[in-house]
């Protein structure tokens, strides 16, 4: 692949984007024309697992 490597607010904007379902089309290429998916891939499982770990949290919270 021929890019350049994505920045962090690159990479947390998209993940984020994606994580909520909004992206425009111009964000999706600039994401596709980057050098690998592993900082997109790693930043989406980070992201997963935070989103979890407050779900269960709050979850936590409310019954007790």
């Amino acid at each position: 692949m021929t890019g350049t490597k994505p920045g962090l607010r690159q990479i947390l904007k998209a993940v984020f984007g994606a994580f909520i379902g909004v992206q425009s089309e111009q964000q999706r290429q600039q994401d596709f024309q980057t050098q690998g998916p592993l900082p997109y891939i790693i930043a989406g499982v980070i992201a997963t697992i935070c989103f979890v770990v407050g779900l269960m949290l709050i979850v936590r919270w409310v019954l007790s």
